[in-house]
């Protein structure tokens, strides 16, 4: 059996999406599956066992994007199914130009007018369930239970207990905690864990700074690895780290992925939606506010309140109370 999938954009959605990857992949065991998404999410989900081909969508990029849109249907041709775990106009485009009979997509406007089935899968839930949900939909056996993140990228085996530090959040400024905090809490726990400095090529400058507070306050034992790093060696490594410190972002849902003791900070995004799903060595550090979650890129109301209220010390006893649960 042929199926399609088109893939979150994200890094953490599309890793959120592999519970669903899993459920296919168990309901038809001859599957072979073709992904198609964004640089990143294919890199993190091409090393799938059923993965049969894995393609870059790059029609955003035409400036004819319908037309690529059908250059790119007529290049992957017919499917058994297509399924979108995008809520875009062209992704549901894609499917229906694919001439694959069954088509599943999220109940919106465009898929309704195009698709074979589009169930409406409610925002009440954690992605990956709804992810689940929407995979499962034209099946009979699916029980409600929606497995634990899959990538099939081995983790690094690191010498030493290793701390993996991650200051960004690609998707803006008001999802990010503060670099001096960051480098407070790895400074804490020096003692005990080598530390690794994560970040994206925009996110070079905030590693810098995490650097300086460590050398400020004569930590030795770190590496710089922002910029350096591609997405399957970003995957590796985080799956190889024995404690990650990260805000809500693509690298936190890798680390759930392999299961690594992990605190997350959240501020204007829903931790109930995307938090780390399924890690049972996992905490959240976040504070109630009147405005949160806004779901915004940058802070509205210009006081970021939601994240610069949250102390290093509320981290820092988060990982020791993970660490006691051991």
């Amino acid at each position: 059996m042929k199926i399609l999938i088109i893939l979150p954009n994200w890094l953490g959605d599309a890793v959120m999406a592999t519970p669903a990857i899993e459920l296919l992949s168990s309901y038809y065991p001859n599957a072979k599956f073709t992904f198609v998404g964004s640089f990143v999410s294919i890199e993190a989900l091409k090393y799938h066992p059923r993965c049969e081909k894995a393609v870059v969508d790059e029609t955003k990029k035409s400036p004819n994007r319908i037309k690529a849109t059908y250059s790119l249907a007529k290049k992957l041709g017919s499917f058994d199914m297509a399924i979108s775990f995008r809520d875009q106009i062209h992704s549901s485009l894609l499917l229906k130009l694919t001439g694959s009979v069954l088509c599943i997509a999220k109940k919106s406007w465009h898929s309704m007018l195009l698709l074979s089935h589009t169930p409406n899968i409610k925002a009440d839930k954690h992605l990956s369930r709804q992810y689940a949900e929407l995979a499962m939909t034209n099946t009979d056996r699916w029980d409600k239970i929606t497995p634990k993140l899959k990538l099939y990228i081995q983790p690094k085996k690191l010498i030493k207990p290793t701390m993996g530090i991650n200051a960004g959040a690609t998707y803006g400024s008001a999802k990010r905690w503060y670099p001096e905090r960051f480098a407070e809490v790895a400074s804490e726990f020096s003692s005990e864990y080598d530390i690794i400095i994560f970040g994206g090529p925009n996110e070079v400058e905030m590693a810098n700074e995490i650097e300086s507070y460590l050398v400020a306050s004569n930590v030795t034992n770190y590496t710089n690895l922002a910029g350096k790093t591609d997405i399957k060696e970003l995957c590796s490594l985080i799956g190889g780290c024995s404690l990650f410190i990260t805000n809500d972002s693509g690298p936190m849902h890798v680390a759930a992925a392999y299961g690594v003791a992990s605190v997350s900070i959240f501020g204007p995004t829903k931790h109930t939606e995307t938090s780390q799903w399924m890690n049972e060595k996992s905490k959240v550090v976040r504070h109630e506010m009147e405005c949160s979650p806004c779901m915004r890129r940058e802070c509205p109301l210009g006081h970021h309140e939601c994240m610069k209220s949250i102390t290093a010390y509320e981290v820092i006893k988060a990982v020791k109370e993970l660490n006691s649960e051991d």
